[in-house]
């Protein structure tokens, strides 16, 4: 049974770090892209980032909003997919989630196109 399961969310400063985690189980996790996502209360689940695939070529890929204070990083021997957020705002409040694919590169920012989800992490970024 394919599993995500996120840690590391809590209640930051504007301005504050925060690492999230993402270990999978019931699947090999280098056979798969995973990305984070985000949900905002009132708004829509989007897009954050996406550790794609070894051997697909090139990634991680972000959004334009975390570009340069967010970094993913993967460690498939302990099936672990880490989200790094420096410089957090309070528009950075979200629920957070990892997710499988198997897409092909050009849909790995497509929500549809992941399968298993996480149960999601709460991240508040006060100001």
């Amino acid at each position: 049974q394919v599993q995500l399961t996120e840690s590391g969310g809590g209640l930051v400063q504007a301005g504050g770090s925060l690492k999230l985690s993402c270990i999978g189980s019931g699947f090999t996790m280098r056979d798969y892209h995973i990305g984070w996502f985000r949900q905002a209360p009132g708004r829509e689940r989007e897009f954050v980032g996406v550790s794609v695939r070894p051997g697909t070529g090139g990634g991680p890929f972000y959004t334009d909003a975390v570009k340069g204070r967010f970094t993913i990083s993967r460690d498939n021997a302990k099936k672990t997919v880490s989200l790094q957020m420096e410089n957090l705002n309070p528009e950075d409040t979200a629920v957070y989630y990892c997710a499988s694919s198997r897409a092909a590169l050009s849909a790995v920012r497509q929500l549809e196109m992941y399968r298993a989800w996480g149960q999601g992490t709460q991240v508040t970024v006060s100001s």
